[in-house]
């Protein structure tokens, strides 16, 4: 079944939320703060291991000694495109959309109907879900869950491998690990980590389509360096993680797509 890589992947995202808020209360926030550390850490290390790609055999023959500068053209490229587009505050516009949507849904829910009754120009019974440290948290959660569930290559491998019919054993791996960094996640980011499968049901789903609409069309070279683009993107999440940068991977995204054409071009030029 087409696409069932990323209705599984889907699953383990709503699942370890669900696991994460239930446990986030019950942990202290210096705990909470380790575990996401601890992700940042291994986000890192995953980052590494994406980016040596550059190495890999198949990308010698096609584009000599020119990888790093595909690379390296990508990023910059991609990163006008994005920033030009703002991808990056348009991602953080539907966090904060789909935030007010969720918690009209938990009033209605509750059969509560909360009466605003300004007084002096302040809410005398405000929502507290309206807090902005509440905005900011899930609008956060919302944002980082989606770039980190995306950005990395078994995103994109798995999904258009997924749609080719080549079996979905790297979105299977994927799900696991999207499932356990949900809940580390959640348990400090809230609900806004639970939101971002919408991100990655549409994203995944839509390569998948891709992978089956057009076929095999990416050579060796060209996977290779997407997936070294996608490492120096994940490098950006680390460190947003890690509180050393925000670093606006999102405008970074278009890089994705820059890569295989440039390696291309590269290629019919030599």
């Amino acid at each position: 079944m087409i696409g069932l890589g990323t209705i599984i992947n889907v699953v383990a995202i709503l699942v370890g939320s669900a696991i994460g808020v239930a446990l986030g209360h019950r942990l202290p926030q210096r705990t909470r703060d380790v575990v996401t550390d601890g992700v940042g850490l291994v986000v890192l290390l995953v980052a590494a291991l994406s980016a040596a790609a550059v190495l890999d055999a198949a990308v010698n023959p096609a584009v000599g000694s020119a990888a790093v500068l595909i690379v390296l053209g990508s990023v910059l490229i991609g990163g006008i495109i994005g920033s030009l587009l703002r991808i990056e505050a348009r991602l953080e516009d539907l966090g904060e959309a789909l935030r007010r949507r969720i918690s009209r849904w938990r009033t209605n829910g509750d059969r509560t109907e909360p009466v605003d009754v300004e007084i002096d120009g302040a809410l005398a019974n405000p929502d507290p879900d309206q807090a902005p440290g509440a905005q900011s948290t899930f609008v956060e959660g919302f944002v980082t869950a989606s770039l980190v569930f995306c950005v990395g290559p078994l995103a994109i491998l798995g999904a258009l491998s997924d749609g080719l019919g080549l079996g979905i054993n790297q979105l299977a791996l994927k799900s696991v690990m999207d499932g356990f960094t949900s809940i580390a996640f959640a348990a400090t980011l809230g609900w806004g980590v639970a939101a971002s499968a919408l991100v990655v049901g549409v994203y995944q789903g839509s390569l998948t389509l891709l992978g089956w609409a057009l076929g095999s069309v990416l050579s060796a070279a060209q996977i290779a360096l997407l997936t070294a683009t996608g490492g120096l993107l994940l490098v950006g999440i680390a460190l947003r993680l890690l509180r050393i940068r925000q670093v606006p991977v999102g405008d970074l995204l278009p890089a994705l797509v820059v890569a295989p054409i440039l390696t291309a071009v590269v290629a019919a030029l030599r």
